[in-house]
């Protein structure tokens, strides 16, 4: 080809047309891959920066996947803390329906109203309050001092191990002693009666009781929720992961790592709640009082825990939703940098084919000329 010699408009023609096959090429690829920048050649800045918004893109998507998870990990146990306190609640309601059944164990109050705890007698060192259950016997020995206090006998009583009577302050301030079984009680001791009545006791012995039919039944219900109450807090979890079984949730929220959420799981068996058994199948009054007491804690406790996981429920879906935004961003700055205009390069192919046409024909235009010296032969 380099021997062959064109005349100088045939050859600008030629070039012309040749550029023009390269326009019309880059166009139809342009449409046909929607891009306008296909390579680090068409633009290299364009290109490496799409690139690398569309990889911060795909590092956040990835994530959602774990963020999701983490939604519903935090749902579930909220799902688990709703129902835990339903059952609490019917166990409240089930221990107020036995204390509306009076006991019939043996019961002996103080005679003394007003006391509190921290009230004091004056005794003898080395004398003696005695409790008795006609098998078992707890000892208050005085000390002669501020130490001889109405707490100190109820301690004595309530601490002695098989002993069947509990002593608590009535709500009008008196001692009261209370039989858990059809047993007896015995109030005796060294010390006088004078010593005694500080407290409103009366050395004797107070006849035996019957068990309340009702409170045992009520007791075994009460046993029985306590049991679904564990296996409900050990059915709340996702994924393997139970936030009332004590396991902890982090959440990250970028693809550095950089940003995150940790959630501390809680115990929410009847152990972590603090609900114990149901104590002398509810015979006592002391022992459906402390159990009222428990579960009002553990109702507390229940509704502070949903308002700590709600919060970090918000949190999270707070940045879930920020993230689909930020990657919808991110794409859509990638794709305003390399994606082509199908209207405007349509125009563009037009216009090149046009071009190409009109250039076909100034070359056969210009090879006329040299035509011309034909016609001398």
């Amino acid at each position: 080809m380099s021997d062959i010699i064109l005349s100088k408009s045939v050859r600008s023609n030629l070039n012309s047309l040749q550029s023009t096959a390269n326009l019309i090429s880059q166009t139809q690829q342009r449409l046909a891959t929607g891009k306008r920048v296909n390579s680090a050649l068409d633009s290299p800045l364009n290109f490496f920066t799409s690139q690398s918004l569309n990889s911060r893109a795909s590092d956040l998507n990835s994530l959602l996947d774990s963020v999701s998870n983490a939604v519903q990990t935090l749902q579930a146990a909220d799902n688990g803390i709703t129902s835990i306190t339903k059952l609490v609640q019917s166990a409240q309601a089930l221990a107020q329906q036995a204390q509306q059944s009076t006991a019939t164990t043996a019961k002996a109050s103080g005679t003394v109203a007003g006391l509190s705890g921290s009230t004091t007698g004056t005794f003898v060192s080395g004398n003696t309050i005695t409790v008795s259950d006609g098998t078992t016997t707890a000892t208050f020995t005085a000390a002669g001092s501020s130490a001889d206090s109405v707490q100190a006998v109820v301690d004595a009583v309530n601490n002695t191990a098989s002993l069947k009577v509990k002593a608590e302050l009535s709500s009008d301030g008196k001692l009261l002693l209370e039989a858990t079984g059809a047993n007896t009680i015995v109030v005796g001791g060294t010390s006088t009666a004078n010593e005694k009545a500080q407290f409103g006791l009366v050395a004797g012995t107070t006849a035996a009781g019957t068990l309340n039919a009702t409170r045992t039944s009520l007791s075994s219900q009460y046993d029985a929720l306590r049991t679904q109450i564990d296996q409900l807090a050990g059915d709340s979890g996702y994924n393997g992961v139970n936030l009332l079984n004590g396991d902890g949730l982090k959440v990250v929220f970028n693809e550095k790592g950089t940003s995150s959420q940790s959630i501390t799981g809680v115990k929410f068996n009847s152990t972590g709640l603090g609900i114990a058994a149901s104590t002398n199948s509810f015979q006592t009054d002391k022992d459906l009082g402390d159990a009222l007491s428990n579960l009002s804690t553990a109702l507390s406790t229940l509704r502070s825990q949903a308002s700590a996981f709600g919060s970090s429920l918000s949190v999270v879906q707070t940045r879930q939703d920020f993230t689909k935004s930020m990657i919808s961003t991110l794409k859509t700055g990638a794709d305003n940098l390399v994606l082509a205009d199908s209207n405007e390069e349509g125009a563009n192919l037009l216009a090149l084919q046009t071009r190409q046409q009109l250039s076909t024909t100034a070359l056969s235009l210009a090879s006329q000329a040299d035509q011309n010296v034909l016609r001398l032969f």
